[in-house]
């Protein structure tokens, strides 16, 4: 490794914990989402020529994948200001007509976790996304009146991990609709090594490959393997973030080869030996890792059964042979996956 291979750069003031700091300011920056990128530049280009707000935009994907950062990209875009919310924090509908009434003409309104706004708070999104104008009911039982009030234009950018909840005529509304898919290794290069300029960290190409095959495919746990490693590097290696380096860093937190850390070995040792290869029900198997339903189903599940690590079945979880052969173990000669069908 010669001196041009490493990667340096002094750190820009930002809190290097801050995941904000991280993220870029234009769509030119973003790394990955090829297609949607090109979709959103089209789209972004048409509204400047117009002069107009762009059309309301969604976007789906696991965690981590860029959906909030997409939002900040599109205001910077367009010149705008950016109004963030989530589902949650709207639990009436006047809460949601209060912050359409301080938007400004070509304001962006993100909202996070949109799948979790309450049916009253759709209601009053319904008129504001199509007509621009808000419904508001003055008094109470028989002398309650509604108006219509008037709101600026401006583009709602949804967000979330659960397009199946989101109820059809809301989504109908928006005039883009996009799934962020899981980043390739090169992509994930390019991201840690912007990132690991931005807070000072010197790193070669083959710390950035090993740190990015190890990411499970999400910026947001790749900058944050890249801070672990960076940690080790400089307790007990030389400061650089190099492919040794990258290697013994995360080993030493956990995180093994496919990226799996100590919960998704958890899982597939409970499948592959406490239950002999299953089938084993979600509950059962949250209750033998001692984590909540939800979190297993939602966050290590879907990369377990990417990786081909698992199958979900009609009688339960059980492992496929790539399993057994990742925690060392010999493949059944009639494994869980063949019973099923006996």
């Amino acid at each position: 490794m010669t001196r041009e291979d490493i990667i340096r750069a002094d750190p820009i003031d930002v809190d290097e914990d801050d995941e904000q700091g991280l993220r870029p300011g234009r769509l030119d920056d973003f790394v990955g989402q090829s297609e949607l990128k090109e979709h959103l530049e089209i789209i972004l280009e048409a509204a400047r020529r117009r002069g107009s707000p762009a059309d309301h935009l969604l976007f789906a994907g696991p965690p981590g994948l860029g959906k909030t950062t997409l939002a900040g990209i599109i205001a910077n875009e367009l010149n705008a200001e950016l109004h963030v919310t989530s589902g949650p924090a709207l639990e009436r509908g006047g809460d949601l007509a209060s912050i359409l009434s301080q938007l400004e003409r070509g304001d962006v309104l993100f909202i996070d976790e949109i799948h979790r706004l309450s049916r009253a708070v759709e209601e009053v999104l319904y008129p504001a996304m199509e007509d621009f104008q808000i419904d508001i009911v003055l008094g109470k039982g028989p002398a309650a009146r509604s108006i219509r009030l008037d709101v600026p234009r401006f583009t709602l950018v949804g967000a979330t991990t659960r397009t199946g909840l989101i109820t059809g005529p809301l989504r109908d509304r928006f005039g883009l609709v996009a799934r962020l898919d899981y980043y390739t290794a090169p992509d994930l290069e390019a991201i840690i090594e912007r990132a690991a300029g931005i807070i000072g960290v010197p790193i070669d190409p083959g710390g950035a490959l090993e740190i990015a095959r190890r990411s499970r495919g999400t910026p947001r746990i790749a900058n944050r393997l890249l801070r672990r490693v960076r940690d080790y590097a400089e307790v007990r290696s030389e400061g650089v973030v190099d492919s040794e380096a990258a290697r013994a860093g995360l080993s030493l937190f956990g995180i093994d080869e496919l990226g799996l850390d100590k919960v998704d070995r958890a899982i597939l040792d409970a499948l592959c030996n406490r239950f002999n290869g299953g089938p084993v029900g979600l509950s059962t198997l949250a209750i033998s890792v001692a984590e909540p339903g939800e979190t297993v189903e939602d966050v290590y599940e879907p990369f377990l059964i990417q990786q081909g690590l698992m199958m979900r079945t009609p009688r339960g979880r059980v492992p496929t042979a790539a399993a057994w052969l990742h925690l060392g173990l010999d493949v059944p000669a009639a494994d869980a996956t063949d019973r099923l069908f006996e």
